[in-house]
């Protein structure tokens, strides 16, 4: 089977189920500009971030769906650079997602420096010591690949470069996932980050968290559509969400294993696994329960097979735990008191030794929400514009072969 037997076809529903959905989303676009305004005249100040915490929900968010850009494009590169063809017809949609998502992630993370038009000064001055600044070089570079990626995929003309498109791709997409593990990795002042195991963590993390939003988004849309969606394309997408948890479950556990071995991580891995606090709380509830253990069972349940609720709310619930997980590491990591002089107390005036609080404020989720919106909108805006979406994946379409 390949994509040649696949038609693919625009959205046509013009209904008011579409522009209501549109006028839904613009909403939450319209209170992230308020409170991205409200911000940039007020100060961070409102905001519940401080000298101590420098990142907060906003980069929680964006950092999220940056690094879900990559895994994303997973789906398509699985039918590209690995020659499985069942997945080929879904490249279109995986590579939309993969940019929908990395502008929705840098408009938040743009949009939150407080003056967003510095992000001139990132694009024309580059210190090449600062993880930072390779990091604008492997979006722009992301964007750049993925759309040629489409158009390989799009035009007949340009389908001898399909290949090498998809594997440029899929490198780019691993280096710019290690480059933003990297930024965590790199950062020597923080004990919760400080660790070279952060790059093929974050990898990993993408595959699971882009893959589950994909899913989300593809049961959604031929939902909403109406079109066939066979059990064929959604049970190789269960198996392999599931194979991505066990992958993040597993670099986790050596990351934590690692760090209690040795002494000088002692402190920050008792504040994070068993102190009295949210990071905490996250970290067994909501990265461990709900995001790692909860979608196991409802994937590899026997009674469960073949429920597309259960395997909805399983992505629900891997998106959750991921963003649970990088809310521990991110906020959870500056949280705790920087270690400026080991085994011995440190208090001034300047909250040196003292865990740092932090909470949320309604600019900060406002921004948040409104950069997923957008990222929705732009989804929704190129289905109906542009041909992304088969007209059929039912089974007998996908694997002709398939006996039910």
């Amino acid at each position: 089977m390949s994509t040649n037997n696949i038609v693919f076809r625009e959205v046509e529903n013009n209904g008011t189920g579409y522009w209501g959905i549109l006028g839904f989303l613009g909403i939450f676009i319209l209170a992230g500009a308020i409170s991205f305004f409200t911000a940039e005249h007020h100060g961070h100040h409102i905001t519940g971030m401080t000298n101590q915490i420098v990142w907060g929900l906003p980069h929680v968010f964006a950092i999220s769906m940056i690094v879900a850009a990559s895994g994303a494009l997973n789906v398509g590169s699985i039918g590209t650079v690995f020659g499985k063809h069942v997945y080929q017809p879904l490249g279109r949609m995986s590579g939309l997602l993969a940019i929908c998502l990395l502008l929705g992630g840098l408009t938040i993370l743009v949009l939150d420096l407080g003056r967003a038009d510095r992000l001139i000064v990132a694009m024309t001055y580059y210190n090449f010591k600062s993880i930072f600044a390779w990091n604008i070089i492997l979006y722009n570079g992301f964007l750049v690949l993925v759309g040629v990626y489409l158009w390989t995929m799009m035009d007949k003309s340009m389908k001898r470069f399909y290949k090498p498109a998809g594997f440029a791709a899929f490198t780019w997409r691993l280096i710019l996932t290690t480059g933003t593990g990297s930024i965590f990795g790199f950062l020597v002042s923080r004990q919760f980050y400080d660790a070279a195991i952060m790059a093929p963590l974050f990898i990993v993390l993408s595959f699971s968290f882009g893959l589950a939003i994909f899913n989300l988004v593809l049961v959604a849309a031929y939902n909403w559509t109406k079109r066939p969606l066979g059990d064929v394309i959604v049970n190789k997408l269960r198996y392999l969400l599931a194979v991505f948890i066990l992958g993040v479950l597993l670099l986790e556990l050596a990351r934590h294993l690692t760090n209690l071995y040795a002494t000088e991580h002692h402190g920050i891995e008792g504040f994070i696994l068993a102190g009295d606090n949210i990071y905490t709380t996250l970290f067994w509830w909501g990265q461990i329960f709900l995001g790692t253990l909860l979608p196991l069972f409802l994937i590899f349940c026997t009674k469960l097979k073949n429920n597309r609720k259960a395997f909805v709310a399983a992505s629900i619930l891997v998106i959750l735990g991921a963003l649970s997980q990088i809310y521990v590491i991110l906020i959870g990591g500056q949280a705790y008191p920087l270690v400026l002089f080991p085994n011995a107390d440190v208090s001034s005036s300047y909250f040196d030794g003292v865990i740092n609080s932090y909470t949320p404020s309604m600019v900060e989720i406002g921004l948040s929400m409104g950069g997923v919106a957008l990222m929705l909108a732009m989804v929704m805006v190129g289905v109906k514009v542009l041909r992304f979406m088969p007209e059929s994946l039912a089974d007998d379409v996908v694997d002709p072969h398939h006996s039910k």
